[in-house]
C-alpha cells in the first residue's frame, strides 16, 4: 500500500556510445575454424553458422559496444577470417556515399 507521499520515479538512461556491427569479409582457407568462431560469438547452431559464414561478406553481429565488437573481430581473425568492426550510422544518417 502506498502512502500519499510516495512517488514512482522513472529514469531513462541515454548512452552516447556508438554501436558497432561486426562484418565477416572473407572466411579464408580455414572455413571450419571460422564457422566455430561464428558459432561461439553468435550462439547459432553449427549449420546456421556455416551458412552465415559462406555468405561472406556478411554482418554477423549487430549493435555491439566497441570493446565487444573488437573482441569479436579479434576472435574471427585468429580463426583465419578477414573481419572488421563497422560503426553503425546514427539514425537519420545515410549509409550510401554522397553523389
Amino acid at each position: 500500500m502506498m502512502d500519499d507521499g510516495d512517488e514512482t520515479v522513472y529514469v531513462t538512461l541515454i548512452c552516447d556510445e556508438r554501436a558497432y556491427d561486426v562484418a565477416l569479409l572473407d572466411c579464408g582457407p580455414r572455413e571450419m575454424d571460422v564457422v566455430q568462431a561464428v558459432r561461439r560469438l553468435t550462439g547459432l547452431s553449427l549449420w546456421h553458422s556455416r551458412v552465415l559464414t559462406r555468405q561472406a561478406p556478411v554482418t554477423v553481429m549487430k549493435s555491439w559496444p566497441q570493446d565487444d565488437a573488437d573482441d569479436a573481430v579479434t576472435a574471427l581473425r585468429s580463426a583465419g577470417a578477414q573481419a572488421e568492426a563497422r560503426e553503425e550510422p546514427k539514425s537519420g544518417e545515410s549509409t550510401a556515399p554522397p553523389p
